[in-house]
């Protein structure tokens, strides 16, 4: 066979069985058990994903084009599925699409099929689903410029330079003076939404640019600032391209540890900036890791966890119902609204949780088995770290580094306040911290 890719096969004989890679055409046929010798070959179909843009088939590449004409199923939305003509039976994600995939590809397995995604499917969009799902060896992408690369192109801006914002929830975290966003739209109302936040945050005199149906006949433009921005009828099918300026007045919110405390909404339960800093530095945030926040008060420490990096993952425990509300609105007022907020009391709150990277203990350091199961659910390498105030919870960290290492800190900070007509220094609680690395 010609083509190089490769898909799982199950080769099965008289006195064995073996799972293997066989080389496919770029379209195989439905799944089959062919004949080699004395082993029987089961052969799996691939999913071709086919990006598409507003210009539909007239926009399409010729290796798209075969694909579609060859597929017997054409699964996508009722838009894309509009853009095609074909013979095959057209299917219509549900909603929610995520849930219904497994379901709907075992429904028509041995049929080609064929999936439609909007502009270049790997980016944000169903083929890297399906990639996780069913692993590379059994997808064939064909993509198409996505709206990113088109509105890029539009304004003159380089790709490379450009943050991409999922949502207006996630808008938070990226705005910062002298960044350019494009932010992905749920409908036409996320325009407006965009315009209202920046005026919000301080940063009204933004540029916007609407761009509706990109590449295709309804190809539209609309330009303003934030400060100026006018509801208007908006298509569904948009997006919104961001100059961020802020206001000379503006409080810029940095992605680096120790937010103003007053960025948070809190009952008094917060790590203070400067301790935060401190505690992010030792907890070291990378790329993709995932964090349990236990005992997370306002949420401060794994919000900004999250803010530090995309990939960021965090978890935030909380036995009380009020704080746990208020973690969840300071997550998406500063901009990770994919925090999760897990209500109950540690230890057995943390039973069934993903494996973390790193864990924070900001509270209830004296509860039985606390550190016990924190320490057992990190791998080789994971860091924990532990704040304490009390005589009791310092006494818990002092014996547990005696016992298993780590390094003890202790952290006093005093801010400037007024005393009668002039100012002193006003000590804050002393903070110990324990960290320690899983060996």
């Amino acid at each position: 066979m010609s083509d190089s890719r490769i898909a799982p096969v199950t080769v099965a004989g008289p006195h064995q069985t073996h799972t293997g890679f066989l080389g496919f055409p770029a379209l195989p046929s439905p799944a089959s058990c062919q004949t080699v010798g004395t082993l029987s070959i089961t052969v799996q179909p691939v999913v071709t994903v086919v990006g598409i843009g507003a210009d539909g088939w007239a926009g399409l590449a010729p290796p798209a084009r075969a694909a579609l004409a060859e597929a017997e199923v054409l699964i996508g939305s009722a838009r894309q599925l509009a853009l095609v003509e074909s013979d095959a039976i057209k299917v219509t994600w549900p909603l929610p699409m995520l849930p219904a995939i497994p379901g709907l590809l075992a429904e028509h397995a041995g049929r080609r099929v064929c999936v439609l995604a909007s502009g270049d499917p790997m980016l944000y969009g169903v083929g890297s689903t399906l990639a996780r799902l069913l692993g590379p060896e059994r997808l064939r992408v064909i993509p198409h410029v996505s709206a990113v690369s088109l509105a890029c192109a539009r304004l003159g801006w380089a790709v490379h330079e450009v943050e991409v914002v999922r949502s207006v929830e996630a808008l938070r975290r990226d705005v910062l003076p002298g960044r350019r966003l494009v932010v992905l739209s749920a409908d036409g109302s996320t325009p407006d939404a965009v315009a209202k936040s920046l005026m919000d945050w301080g940063f009204g005199p933004s540029r916007l640019t609407v761009l509706e149906e990109l590449g295709g006949p309804g190809e539209r433009r609309r330009d303003g600032t934030a400060a100026s921005w006018e509801p208007a009828q908006v298509g569904a099918l948009n997006l919104v391209a961001v100059d961020c300026r802020a206001a000379a007045d503006t409080v810029v919110l940095g992605r680096g540890p120790g937010l103003p405390d007053e960025a948070f909404e809190h009952d008094g339960q917060l790590t203070k900036r400067e301790v935060r800093a401190v505690t992010l530095a030792a907890l070291g945030p990378l790329p993709g890791e995932l964090l349990w926040d236990v005992g997370a008060g306002s949420g401060s420490v794994g919000i900004e966890w999250m803010r530090s990096d995309r990939g960021c993952r965090a978890i935030a425990v909380e036995h009380d119902d009020e704080r746990a509300e208020r973690i969840g609105r300071n997550a998406k007022a500063l901009g990770v609204p994919g925090l999760r907020v897990v209500r109950g009391r540690a230890p057995a709150a943390l039973e069934g949780l993903p494996a973390p990277d790193a864990i924070f203990v900001g509270g209830g350091l004296t509860a039985d088995g606390l550190l016990d199961a924190c320490l057992a659910a990190l791998p080789a390498g994971g860091r924990l770290v532990a704040n304490a105030v009390t005589l009791q919870s310092e006494a818990v960290l002092t014996a547990w580094q005696g016992s298993v290492g780590g390094t003890l800190t202790r952290i006093e900070i005093s801010r400037a306040a007024p005393v009668g007509g002039f100012t002193g220094w006003r000590p804050m609680m002393p903070v110990t911290q324990w960290m320690v690395r899983r060996s």
